[in-house]
């Protein structure tokens, strides 16, 4: 997941970068119609950062491996599909980054959903197509399939309830795997926390308030579903001798666990909310519930 989280906070640094103006609130207060002069500097704010992000990452990171011609490669069963629901994540919170940068700018909300919800499955597949060129990697269409799938998820809630009812989360917790295979898995804490699929977990956080509107139920409470995997050090181990524990294997994880929407916490300062949309794609840890085939149920009285 060498992109995965890469925009995380894309809105924040473009904003941040723009705070030359007369107050923070005033400022990151959305416009009730549109201001051109913010949806351009929103639009060349993207180019430039998505641009700078591509050739970077092509100069840090392919550049050191052989090119090929342009190909693809079926990666479906590698990492337990935790690699999938990374693209999708990042797909999902990139573009809802984008519909929110042009809801500031006072974009129609037709603007805001092809365009500003676009910008995840935009920037991840021009990611894909330098794989696709690359020799040891390859283009995978089960990632384009999942980058899709992240933006279609977000379009679709908006269409049908208006507003996002489910959204998708990230938590990471460090684990004894990548130690095994740092050059893989990672040797610092930023190369862990973007390849040690091991130590990830994806979320579907539910909002029982949007579904019940019952006044009983706060309007933050979320139910969150996560997803993770374990015992996982490489594609191709058997092409590395490496001395490994002999109970280790690969097994999928569920998990139960309480969440907050932190963009339904009423506040009246927008640069508040802006920074609870940001911190809102990452799970809070919380009591949790896991369930696993190999070890059955497991309770954490606080799990990330």
């Amino acid at each position: 997941m060498k992109y995965n989280l890469l925009f995380a906070f894309f809105i924040v640094i473009v904003l941040q970068s723009l705070s030359g103006q007369n107050s923070k609130n005033s400022f990151f207060k959305p416009s009730d119609s549109l201001n051109k002069q913010k949806q351009n500097t929103v639009f060349i704010s993207e180019a430039i950062m998505a641009s700078g992000a591509l050739i970077g990452l092509n100069q840090l990171w392919y550049a050191d491996y052989p090119k090929s011609n342009f190909h693809f490669i079926n990666d479906n069963a590698e990492w337990l599909q935790m690699d999938k629901f990374g693209h999708s994540y990042s797909s999902y919170q990139l573009g809802r980054f984008g519909v929110e940068m042009l809801h500031w700018s006072g974009a129609s909300k037709k603007n805001q959903l092809i365009y500003g919800a676009s910008l995840g499955f935009v920037f991840l597949t021009a990611v894909e197509v330098f794989d696709g060129y690359s020799a040891e990697w390859g283009a995978s269409i089960g990632d384009v399939a999942a980058n899709a799938s992240g933006t279609a998820f977000y379009v679709s809630q908006e269409l049908i309830w208006k507003e996002q009812r489910i959204v998708p989360k990230f938590s990471y917790h460090a684990t004894q795997y990548a130690n095994f295979r740092p050059d893989v898995l990672g040797s610092t804490f930023s190369e862990k926390l973007l390849k040690d699929y091991n130590g990830q977990t994806y979320w579907l956080s539910v909002n029982l308030h949007s579904f019940s509107k019952k006044a009983t139920i706060p309007k933050w409470f979320n139910i969150a579903l996560g997803y993770g995997a374990e015992g996982m050090i490489g594609e191709k181990d058997s092409k590395k001798l490496i001395t490994l524990p002999t109970n280790m294997e690969k097994y999928r994880k569920f998990y139960l666990s309480l969440d907050l929407d932190l963009t339904k916490i009423d506040t009246k300062s927008h640069f508040l909310e802006t920074i609870f949309s940001v911190l809102n794609s990452i799970k809070i840890p919380a009591p949790t519930l896991e369930y696993s085939l190999q070890n059955g149920f497991k309770f954490y009285p606080l799990y990330y």
